[in-house]
């Protein structure tokens, strides 16, 4: 039996990791996860860059600042599949909440050009959002969904918080708003602190959230431990996806090793009936979060150009230049590799027009078909990587 030490951050989508070990995915494949709790994001990236761990849970676009240069000096940093889409939570507090309310928004969670355009109108002056991290898809979220509802930039301060500190930052009045990953916005929900005002996937209704990230030099020169890690990984994935486990897998994660939270508060997220208010106001979000159907885990190469565009244009950085750059770090060649065994359906392509599908899409595979999730934005956007110029 092998041991491997993996850091991950307490949240929802940090669930393939510890079912795959206490479920015995990871045994099946010769493997003992060694699960490490990191208080923060930063952690994450300079453990696993040092060599403390040998893989860790991370935001998607970190590795892709990293690709990028716009991160600490450290080894090359792969993400072999994706952890989840989804999970994310906009949420305001008492105050905000309130103006919304007095001018008629009834926080229906699910209209995110409805949502954009109260928020416009209720803000006075800057609005100050924590989200856990500058390279993070809620920082990308934010913006995006700000931008197309006319709150200008200039308007917003995006404030970094540890995803388990949002609702202490809220409770201090060092942020109005939050947009964070389960279950900590319900957290903040259940201490009296904020409202619910729209999941993540009404802004794009399929926002890679968490990936699996390895140092190049691990995932090449260790093959077979990295491949049965995503093996493992994958097949507590699909686990966990499955509707009847989500009372289970609430129960496990959110044991004092783990999330040390109640059970009923982690399972909101999973089951996406969540609790949007202290008036107990409940919202059905089916799709909220997923960790292995609709192709969630394959590490689309598109995704990849897409927040390097951003991250370009935040930067000063050429944009075709930092979409080639980090394409090469989402690994497809291995996801194919180690999970073609494993019975995992397969994409033709590696790369795709990102938001092009508003439902759910039948698709040829490399065996048979598949189902990719729908991914559209609510403005319509699109984005096609081979335009990029």
């Amino acid at each position: 039996m092998t041991t491997l030490r993996l850091g991950y951050v307490p949240l929802i989508d940090a669930a393939p990791l510890i079912v795959a070990q206490e479920l015995g995915f990871a045994a099946e494949e010769g493997l003992r996860l060694d699960l490490v709790r990191l208080g923060a994001w930063a952690q994450a990236r300079d453990m696993l860059g040092a060599g403390m761990i040998e893989a860790a849970h991370m935001l998607v676009p970190m590795p892709v600042g990293q690709a990028l240069g716009l991160g600490p000096s450290l080894p090359p940093m792969d993400l072999v599949m994706f952890l989840s889409h989804g999970g994310q939570v906009v949420a305001v507090n008492r105050d905000l909440e309130q103006r919304l309310r007095d001018r008629g928004h009834d926080f229906a969670f699910n209209d995110a050009r409805a949502a954009g355009a109260a928020l416009r109108q209720a803000v006075t002056g800057r609005l100050r959002i924590g989200v856990p991290f500058h390279f993070s898809t809620q920082s990308e979220l934010v913006r995006h969904w700000l931008a197309s509802c006319g709150l200008a930039a200039s308007m917003l301060d995006l404030v970094t918080v540890p995803p388990p500190m949002m609702a202490d930052a809220l409770a201090r009045g060092e942020v109005e708003a939050i947009c964070v990953g389960e279950p900590w916005a319900s957290v903040s929900v259940d201490r009296g602190l904020a409202a619910l005002l729209l999941p993540g996937t009404a802004i794009w209704a399929s926002p890679p959230e968490k990936g699996l990230v390895l140092l190049r030099d691990f995932a090449d020169a260790r093959e077979q431990e990295a491949g049965a890690l995503m093996r493992a990984v994958w097949r507590a994935g699909r686990w966990l996806d499955e509707e009847g486990h989500h009372g289970t897998a609430a129960e496990i994660i959110s044991r004092p090793a783990y999330l040390d939270l109640p059970p009923e508060l982690v399972e909101r997220g999973l089951t996406g009936r969540m609790t949007v208010s202290a008036r107990g106001e409940i919202r059905e979000t089916p799709g909220f979060v997923s960790f292995n159907e609709g192709a969630a885990s394959f590490p689309w190469k598109s995704l990849a150009a897409l927040f390097a565009q951003r991250l370009a244009l935040a930067h000063g950085l050429d944009p075709q230049d930092a979409g080639v750059r980090a394409m090469g770090h989402f690994r497809t060649d291995l996801y194919r590799r180690h999970l073609r065994p494993a019975g995992a359906p397969l994409p033709g392509a590696s790369q795709r027009i990102e938001g092009a599908l508003s439902a759910d899409r039948t698709v040829a595979a490399e065996r048979g078909s598949m189902i990719l999730r729908a991914d559209g934005f609510f403005d319509g956007m699109t984005f096609d990587p081979a335009a990029v110029g």
